[in-house]
């Protein structure tokens, strides 16, 4: 994250640390949320995501401890948290739980955690918005933890243990995407991923471009909503069309084996198989700076998404149609899991500030909640900044 919303989080989580905690933190840890593209619910089928990593972040101000406890305060949510890193156990108590799935996901993976830290932690990315508020929790905290252990930073390997926190831990079957791009993100760039060998190939944004992303002021809880069925759905699909996961199947395929598989599960798996398809596509035209191409492209994922894998609702529908009216918006789509949430939309940088301005205008006044819509830059992964002087 760069920019002055950067220097008033840093210096929020400093100062607060300086009063809760006293003195200057050892470090700062940081990590981004994300928005995607394109290339929505084909992460966990090993398939491909074009994702970037936004300038919102979560920052944690903290200070190594010997005891293996951690002590925590969210200046967000105005609770604070101990985690006892010799018996990490479920509590079932909010965001510290994400802090006990990574403090255990490292633990299965051999790091033993002799040092524990105290800290302060705030954000910006909205939560439950669709834009990985969670994976930017999760990777924030696994910084913390390498910085005050002494841990290597392998921004895959720890977006793998990220992953394993929120599918094992707190329940939620996600892919990898969102872990991988908090970890991985690079400034100026989206990243095509490619979910199965975690390679990347990083995409620059066209000069002259902006990413908006347009908050409809509607949430979900992903443990509670259908996102867990849906999953379930595409691995069926897998096994009827007797392909390791629906990145391997083709629409060939799926019309030969039409029979096999139910209507709603073959429309799930149609939205994958295309969506994959549109995924790859969009990236080569992004890299050749064709944005027309990639908001076409984008407008089919959110047909494909509402039609074919029913996860949007009339909130995103709203929003999306009304970003594609206004003059030079090239596409737009809903973002993340969907049933609430975020939608993204691509659009000319000098048109920006006036779509902003009349689609939050007319969301409002159609729809009766009020947006909220912002112009994001494509930041950095998780880092860490020392500020006691050591290297």
């Amino acid at each position: 994250m760069t920019g002055p919303r950067r220097t008033d989080l840093l210096t929020r989580v400093v100062n607060a640390f300086a009063w809760r905690v006293g003195g200057v933190p050892g470090f700062v840890a940081q990590a981004p949320g994300r928005v995607n593209l394109i290339g929505e619910h084909t992460d966990y089928n090993d398939g491909f995501v074009l994702p970037m990593a936004i300038d919102r972040a979560v920052w944690i101000a903290a200070r190594a401890r010997a005891d293996r406890r951690v002590v925590v305060h969210s200046l967000d949510f105005e609770e604070s948290a101990v985690l006892d890193l010799a018996a990490v156990t479920h509590a079932d108590d909010g965001w510290p739980e994400y802090l006990r799935g990574v403090a255990w996901a490292l633990g299965e993976a051999g790091h033993r955690l002799e040092y524990g830290w105290e800290g302060v932690m705030a954000g910006d990315v909205p939560v439950g918005a669709g834009l990985s508020s969670s994976a930017a929790l999760e990777l924030a905290a696994a910084r913390a933890f390498a910085e005050a252990g002494g841990l290597p930073w392998d921004p895959p390997a720890m977006a793998r243990i990220a992953q394993r926190a929120e599918n094992e831990w707190v329940g939620v079957r996600s892919g990898i995407m969102d872990q991988m791009i908090s970890a991985s993100g690079l400034q100026g760039h989206c990243l095509l991923i490619d979910c199965r060998s975690l390679a990347t190939r990083a995409v620059p944004l066209p000069p002259g471009i902006a990413v908006v992303v347009m908050d409809t002021a509607t949430r979900r809880g992903l443990v509670d909503s259908a996102y867990n069925e849906r999953r379930a759905q595409c691995e069926a699909a897998a096994r009827a069309l007797g392909v390791p996961a629906l990145r391997d199947a083709t629409l060939a395929m799926l019309d030969a084996r039409a029979g096999a598989l139910d209507p709603t599960t073959h429309r799930r798996a149609r939205h994958v198989v295309t969506e994959n398809a549109r995924t790859l596509d969009a990236a080569d035209a992004l890299a050749r700076g064709d944005a027309p191409a990639v908001g076409a492209l984008m407008d089919a994922s959110h047909a494909s998404l509402r039609d074919d894998f029913e996860v949007s609702r009339a909130e995103l529908d709203a929003i999306v149609a009304l970003a594609r009216a206004q003059p030079g918006c090239h596409g737009a789509r809903m973002t993340g899991a969907g049933f609430g949430g975020c939608a993204v939309a691509l659009v000319d940088a000098r048109a920006a500030g006036a779509l902003v301005a009349e689609v939050a205008r007319r969301y409002e006044q159609e729809i009766g909640l009020r947006p909220a819509l912002y112009v994001c830059a494509a930041a950095a992964g998780a880092s860490v900044e020392r500020l006691d002087g050591r290297d």
